[in-house]
């Protein structure tokens, strides 16, 4: 992504939902209002906060629609319409109308929103049709011919107008607003389960609903979310996407043995696999050799395919299962690969740390063979961050979009090479928290507590706990401690305009970059949860135990047990074994014969007469 320049038209892809595209869907769309409204949301993520993009404190201090739209697809032509596109992919759930859960005071307008989250919500939003793929020159010209003739204005510009003109007339339930209002997406099959906006009108019309009925309401949604989480989801899958760790020749042979087995095996009634998707850099390489694979039968050719950045942003619905082959780090690469819905991970441990990896590579055939059998699996949602940079512009005094990340463990924010304390202004729903005079601060997510954060002095989170961690790092001030926040807050970071330096961000350790005066970057909850496939209930308990020995001692305590005899040493008769020859602490217990003190300090105090 970059975060300056103009972008030229091939720079996003064509199918990212233009405004001829939605509009010619609304009615299809309409007609599916009765099913919407059966979506619910998670209680693994809450909802995306709307009022994180409030730039300016003023209303003159406005960011401009000329501002550059980073390049989220890449020059690649790949269309979004995929053989997905009744929405039938079972980790996704259509957008849902708005929520009531809202914390906003007022509704949003369309500049308090970032563009790059309109863009992603209009890609997620599911067609039927499949509309061929018009150029962004054409489909920006369609929209507003009517207004003044194209090719006047610059690419940027043409694109950031078209885009808010369709922000502003879209109405039905299907709009990219509405969709950004959605809190999370989640299992189709769980859509029957409860009504969640027929619970909400009924809350909304009881003006005079009693403390014990609200109470039966919290109870009862919180039960549901338990149970949700311990069914096992039981789909056919059909495409299976592995993804390496780099820099590991020993991976790059078990990613061929894992590939032959999964075409080899048959599956669902035929005589052959699933297709499996490995990364492209893999094309030609010797020891992967898939040349040999396909020599094996001819009918792999079909089913061995390769992944590619651009693939996993346009068409994330076509994969039904990804499997990791490396540590923590490689699933943190998963996570930054898919910016928007994410298919089910199931992480393998190859490497050196294991918080998410709690499968061995050893056991791959069982531990598939349940997975994508009668058993099924089960889903834990892992909430992560939407951050967004924003841009001051000295110059014109308005503030510009830059770069958004999907972020999954944390986002840093630090001093970097400057001598001087970081000096940030923290924002909590447009209030100011605190400013924070530190080496820098830390953004976790629950998932993420295990990592940077622990390192900081912040506290172990169960992934389970939708949360906002922040851990400052060396703060200036003794009392500033690490706290959790609610994760329906919209955060804020600044850094003052009359701060001595700039201050330096890195999401989850990537994508470094540089935070002069007057700029800021907004934290929410996302709508698009990380989904990872759990092995135990306790499989977190299990991970920290293992990777850090947590609560484990050198050397467990001793009983007294006389019976017991220590290596190396006589044991007791049997006679013996009930009697101790030191039997109590002299210190305090009155051992010797005739002893009426505790103690040798009591002892001297009664020798004293005190």
């Amino acid at each position: 992504m970059t975060s300056e320049g103009v972008l030229s038209p091939t720079a996003l892809h064509p199918a990212i939902g233009g405004p001829q595209d939605c509009e010619s869907q609304a009615s299809q769309d309409t007609n599916k209002a009765g099913i919407l409204d059966r979506r619910k949301p998670s209680s693994a993520v809450q909802q995306l906060s709307l009022n994180t993009a409030n730039a300016s404190p003023s209303v003159d201090d406005r960011r401009t629609p000329s501002t550059a739209v980073p390049a989220l697809g890449g020059e690649s032509s790949t269309s979004l319409t995929s053989d997905h596109s009744d929405n039938t992919w079972p980790w996704v759930a259509a957008p849902t109308q708005e929520s009531q859960f809202s914390h906003r005071r007022s509704a949003p307008s369309c500049d308090s929103i970032p563009r790059q989250t309109i863009i992603k919500a209009l890609a997620t939003v599911s067609r039927k049709s499949k509309p061929e793929a018009l150029s962004l020159d054409n489909m920006l010209a369609t929209k507003i011919a009517a207004d003044a003739a194209p090719g006047s204005a610059a690419s940027s510009q043409r694109l950031a107008d078209a885009l808010q003109d369709l922000a502003r007339k879209q109405s039905t339930p299907t709009t990219a607003l509405t969709a950004m209002k959605s809190p999370c997406f989640y299992h189709q099959r769980f859509d029957d389960a409860v009504d969640i906006q027929k619970v909400l009108e009924e809350i909304k019309n009881d003006e005079w609903m009693s403390h014990s009925r609200l109470v039966q309401t919290a109870t009862g949604v919180r039960e549901v979310s338990k149970q949700l989480q311990r069914r096992p989801i039981k789909r056919a899958v059909r495409n299976v996407m592995i993804v390496t760790k780099a820099r590991d020749h020993q991976l790059v042979y078990l990613t061929r043995e894992l590939t032959t087995w999964l075409l080899r095996t048959p599956r669902y009634g035929s005589d052959l696999g699933v297709n499996v998707y490995v990364d492209a850099k893999l094309r030609s390489s010797k020891r992967f050799d898939a040349s040999g694979i396909l020599a094996e039968n001819p009918r792999f050719e079909h089913m061995l395919k390769y992944w590619t950045p651009d693939l996993c942003w346009s068409q994330p619905e076509k994969f039904d299962l990804v499997l990791t082959l490396g540590g923590d780090g490689t699933v943190l690469f998963t996570s930054w690969l898919f910016q928007r819905i994410v298919p089910p991970v199931l992480s393998f441990s190859l490497g050196s740390l294991g918080f998410m990896t709690t499968f061995e590579f050893e056991k791959y055939k069982s531990h598939l063979n349940r997975v994508m059998g009668d058993d099924g699996m089960k889903i834990n949602l892992r909430m992560r961050f939407t951050c967004t940079v924003w841009r001051h512009d000295a110059e014109g005094g308005h503030v510009d979009e830059g770069e958004q990340f999907e972020v999954l463990n944390e986002l840093v924010i630090d001093r970097g090479p400057s001598p001087y304390v970081s000096n940030l202004e923290l924002y909590g729903d447009d209030e100011l928290l605190t400013v924070v005079q530190a080496d820098g601060c830390i953004f976790s997510t629950p998932t993420g507590s295990t990592a940077y954060s622990l390192s900081a002095g912040g506290s172990l989170v169960h992934p389970d706990i939708p949360a906002i961690l922040l851990t400052p790092i060396c703060p200036h001030t003794l009392s500033f401690r690490p706290m959790v926040l609610s994760d329906t807050m919209a955060l804020r970071v600044a850094v003052p305009r009359n701060s001595r330096a700039t201050a330096y961000c890195a999401f989850d350790g990537k994508g470094r970059i540089e935070l002069r005066q007057g700029d800021h970057v907004t934290i929410t909850a996302s709508q698009y949860p990380f989904p990872t496939v759990t092995r135990t209930d306790t499989e977190w308990f299990d991970s920290v135990s293992r990777t850090l020995r947590w609560n484990v001692r050198a050397a467990a305590q001793k009983p007294f047990d006389p019976s017991a005899a220590s290596d190396g040493m006589l044991s007791f008769d049997e006679d013996d074994g009930s009697c101790w020859d030191i039997d109590t602490d002299s210190a305090y217990f009155p051992s010797e014969e005739g002893s009426v003190s505790a103690s040798p300090i009591r002892r001297q105090m009664s020798m004293l007469g005190l």
